[in-house]
């Protein structure tokens, strides 16, 4: 489905047509361990499942370049075991395909020992033609973002809780709006233990959705994409 001429939404990725830029946000590989190490008994089928519902992607739009927005791993301060086996085996992975760009997240603040093994680009931000893409933790100021038309970010893990009766079901989903003058895209997390944040009722993090969302519209990620119009009409 486009969200705009040039940017496609494809399962939980973005793809920027004309350049053949594959996007994903917050795999957040080694999320599965953290849990395990807090007493959450969870088994760890996350990377598997990752790894083939990613391929999919990849095979449907054959990428030249595939981009990380952020947190491609789980825990701040250090790097697990998981994550060294497994962000190195994901990097591996996604290197067959295409060039691969790593953009750090508030997650990533150690990662630069990880990507150095594999010499693969690690950036604050990335941009082309008139994208922007930046994790979205926080606000960016630059000559770059000024100039940019479309601004992609993640980190929020956006989804909707669609009710029925007295049941509640969440889902992924993008959003698409407005920051200052500019198209704000929110892409979903690419983790698949967790579905994300409602942004009907629960209190968002990124100083990007720091407004009134009423007018930002929502597709929501399941069997097919589908459009589910603005969020006013949702609340």
């Amino acid at each position: 489905m486009l969200l705009t001429n040039n940017i496609e939404i494809i399962d939980l990725g973005l793809f920027l047509k004309k350049e053949k830029i594959l996007i994903f946000t917050d795999t957040q590989i080694g999320y599965e361990e953290s849990l395990n190490k807090k007493g959450v008994l969870i088994p760890r089928f996350q990377y598997d499942d990752l790894q083939k519902r990613i391929k999919k992607i990849i095979v449907k739009c054959k990428p030249k370049t595939i981009i990380i927005n952020g947190d491609i791993k789980h825990e701040f301060g250090t790097i697990s075991d998981t994550e060294w086996r497994y962000v190195l085996r994901f990097i591996d992975f996604l290197s067959i395909y295409a060039r691969l760009i790593l953009i750090k997240g508030n997650h990533d603040t150690i990662l630069e020992p990880i990507a150095k093994k594999k010499n693969i680009e690690v950036k604050n931000y990335f941009k082309i033609g008139d994208v922007f893409l930046c994790h979205g933790h926080r606000i960016l100021e630059n000559k770059e973002i000024e100039s940019s038309k479309v601004i992609i970010i993640g980190h929020e893990h956006p989804a909707v809780g669609l009710k029925e009766g007295s049941r509640v079901e969440k889902f992924k989903c993008f959003l698409k709006g407005k920051f200052d003058d500019k198209i704000l895209i929110v892409q979903p997390s690419t983790n698949l233990i967790t579905i994300g944040t409602n942004v009907l009722t629960e209190k968002l993090l990124s100083p990007y959705l720091d407004q009134n969302l009423i007018n930002f519209e929502v597709y929501v990620v399941a069997d097919e994409i589908m459009y589910f119009g603005k969020i006013k009409n949702l609340i």
